[in-house]
């Protein structure tokens, strides 16, 4: 799936006539029942033949096929992707997180300090898991004061570690 892009997952069935919750990772939400070519994990088409958003990231979408709520059911959790040539290119100072993921975090120095492993979203805005050569995974908020560069092309981010602070002191 190297050229796959994950652009929602589905979570928990809404009612009982198959409608289903998902979180969709695109930057209009509700552009996620437009794409063409929407597949799971296996590759398998899903087709979103109603959506309405919910709130914030999350919709309410049909999905062709699920027609109750034990077929919505069996939805839940699945992913969704999209092939990359079907997404628009992104904007200056805009990723796909698959993008980033394999790049090597450095310092302004220079000094390695790993390799882009993920980039999750906990509620609170994404963060760069950094693999180092060794020792534990590093976390970073990938925000512009942490990541001031990010260069695709050389294949490496700037990242300047937050200073720690011990809120007891």
């Amino acid at each position: 799936m190297s050229d796959e892009v994950l652009v929602g997952v589905f979570g928990a069935p809404h009612g009982v006539r198959g409608e289903i919750r998902v979180k969709s990772y695109t930057q209009d939400p509700l552009s996620l029942a437009d794409y063409d070519g929407l597949h799971d994990e296996a590759g398998r088409a899903v087709e979103i033949v109603a959506a309405r958003p919910l709130k914030d990231d999350l919709l309410v979408v049909r999905v062709k096929g699920a027609n109750d709520r034990n077929a919505a059911q069996a939805l839940t959790h699945t992913k969704l992707y999209i092939p990359r040539e079907k997404l628009p290119p992104p904007e200056e100072d805009e990723f796909y997180t698959r993008d980033l993921i394999g790049l090597r975090a450095e310092t302004p120095e220079g000094a390695l300090l790993g390799t882009i492993v993920a980039v999750p979203n906990y509620g609170a805005g994404d963060i760069l898991e950094v693999a180092p050569p060794t020792g534990e995974t590093l976390l970073f908020p990938f925000t512009r004061a942490v990541v001031p560069t990010v260069d695709i092309k050389t294949g490496r981010v700037i990242v300047v570690p937050p200073i720690e602070t011990d809120a007891d002191a």
